[in-house]
């Protein structure tokens, strides 16, 4: 991946992934892919990461870089860029809870529409804005399991054909192996799911 110093961060809701509470062993395998890419990202000279604040794989990703700026010591900085106001409305509890630690934790936030959802479209202008202003994506994503992140990376596919927009992919590979290693470092933790 050429040098990003602005990266996007996205993936999938919690529900398309099959989770529904805040203690599903998934989360530690997403949040560790998460934390693998975000330290190699920040090797590679990236400085910010970009989150919508979306439930699911964006809220892991906002703990994951606030997780590795502490343990690693490393200079980045995590923005929130949400959609629309009150975007967390809707959230289950333990989402909301995980989204409120996050907007105050995060080095940046902001509202690219200052207005409650409306439609659809500001799901669309949220995709394209965040890509605009963004010089790389990491996208949790597999093609095989359509989902919500295929809009966004529509959107990035589109800039990148159009200019140097390196998009990194997560995908099941990714998360399965990811699993592997945490079970190795952990086998007590596991065998206790």
């Amino acid at each position: 991946m050429d040098h990003s110093e602005v990266v996007l961060v996205t993936g999938y809701k919690p529900y398309e992934l099959g989770i529904f509470t805040a203690d599903h062993q998934g989360i530690p395998v997403i949040r560790y892919c998460l934390k693998k890419q975000i330290r190699r990202l920040a090797d590679e000279g990236t400085t910010w990461f970009v989150i919508s604040g979306q439930a699911g794989v964006e809220l892991w990703a906002g703990d994951a870089c606030l997780e590795v700026k502490k343990e690693d010591g490393l200079d980045i900085k995590l923005a929130v860029l949400v959609p629309f106001l009150n975007q967390e409305v809707r959230y289950k509890d333990w989402l909301k809870e995980q989204y409120y630690r996050i907007i105050e934790a995060a080095d940046f936030t902001g509202a690219i529409s200052r207005r409650p959802y409306e439609s659809p479209v500001q799901l669309r202008q949220k995709n394209d804005y965040l890509v605009a202003k963004t010089d790389g994506a990491l996208v949790l994503y597999d093609e095989e399991t359509p989902g919500s992140p295929k809009y966004c990376l529509a959107a990035a596919k589109r800039k990148a054909g159009n200019e140097d927009y390196p998009i990194r992919m997560i995908d099941r590979y990714d998360l399965s192996s990811a699993a592997e290693e945490l079970q190795q470092q952990n086998p007590d933790y596991w065998s206790q799911m």
